[in-house]
C-alpha cells in the first residue's frame, strides 16, 4: 500500500525541492551509468535524475507512486510509469526489457514502509551481477524538523500520527535487510548533510509534509499558519546568522550487487 504521507505537488516540488536531485549527484556518480545499460529508477519523482541517467546513454525506466510526479517526469521525456515499488511487478518485464543491469533510487526508499518487499522486488528485477545504488534518509534524518512539526501540531490539538510514516534505518538494519534479500557486496554509510532551504522551513513543511498534515487532520486553511509557526519554533536550532534556514538531513548512501549465478 502506498504511504498516505507521500503526497506530492509537482509544482511545489519544482519550486521548493530542486536541492533533492541536485544533491543526488554523488549517488548518481556511484551508479556510473554506461551506454547500452538498462536501468530502473525507483521513486523517480519528476525525472530530473532519470533524464541524466538517460543522457549517459542508458535505457531508463522510471517508477513512481505519484501520478502527478510521473506526468512531470514524462514531460521531460522520461519513460516513467505509475507503480508501487512495494509490489514491484512491471508488466511483461522479461519480454520488454529483460532483467535490469542496475537499479537506482534517490530520496525515495524511506517513503516505502514495507522495505522487505522493496528489497525482494529490486532483487528479482536485476540480472545476476546487477547492481543497486542510491541514497535515502538514514537514522537521525530530520530529527529536529520532525520533532518541531510534531510539537506544533500536537500543541494545537491536532491528532498527529503516533509514529512518523518514514523508514530511516541505521546502517546495520539496512545492511541486514538487503543481505536477507540476497544481495552481496553491500556498502552503506550515514552522511550528515545539513541542507540549505532557500525558501525557509514553512515552505519545506508544506512541500515535504503535505501528506503528514493530511494524516494529522490539519485543514488546508490552517496550514500556512502552522508551517510559519514551525519555522518560528525552529529558528534557534536551524536558522543561520545570515537569516537563512537549513534542514538537518542525514543520508544513507549505498551500493550492492545481486550475486552471479
Amino acid at each position: 500500500m502506498v504511504n498516505q504521507a507521500s503526497r506530492w505537488s509537482a509544482g511545489d516540488y519544482a519550486a521548493n525541492a530542486a536541492f533533492v536531485p541536485a544533491l543526488g549527484a554523488p549517488a548518481l556518480a556511484l551508479l556510473a551509468p554506461k551506454g547500452g545499460e538498462i536501468i530502473l529508477d525507483i521513486g523517480c519523482g519528476d525525472g530530473t535524475l532519470t533524464a541524466q541517467i538517460a543522457a549517459a546513454g542508458a535505457k531508463v525506466i522510471g517508477l513512481d507512486a505519484s501520478e502527478e510526479m510521473v506526468e512531470a517526469a514524462r514531460s521531460k521525456g522520461v519513460d516513467a510509469f505509475l507503480a508501487d515499488a512495494q509490489a514491484l511487478n512491471l508488466p511483461d518485464q522479461p519480454s520488454r526489457f529483460g532483467q535490469f543491469d542496475a537499479a537506482f533510487s534517490n530520496a525515495a526508499l524511506h517513503w516505502m514502509l514495507d522495505p522487505d518487499a522493496v528489497a525482494e522486488g529490486v532483487f528479482a528485477s536485476l540480472r545476476p551481477g546487477g547492481r543497486f545504488v542510491g541514497e535515502m534518509g538514514g537514522e537521525g534524518n530530520l530529527a529536529l524538523l520532525r520533532q518541531g512539526l510534531r510539537d506544533e501540531v500536537t500543541e494545537r490539538g491536532y491528532p498527529a500520527p503516533a509514529e512518523d510514516p518514514q523508514w530511516y534505518p541505521s546502517v546495520e538494519a539496512f545492511t541486514r535487510l538487503y543481505n536477507c534479500a540476497g544481495f552481496c557486496e553491500i556498502q552503506a554509510s550515514l552522511i550528515p548533510r545539513p541542507t540549505a532551504l532557500p525558501n525557509g522551513i514553512a515552505t519545506w513543511v508544506k512541500t515535504f509534509r503535505s501528506g503528514w498534515l493530511d494524516m494529522a487532520e490539519v485543514p488546508e486553511e490552517a496550514r500556512d499558519e502552522v508551517a510559519a509557526a514551525v519555522e518560528t519554533r525552529l529558528e534557534p536550532a536551524l536558522k543561520h546568522p545570515d537569516g537563512t534556514f537549513h534542514a538537518d538531513y542525514v543520508r544513507l548512501r549505498f551500493s550492492m550487487r545481486k550475486p552471479e549465478e
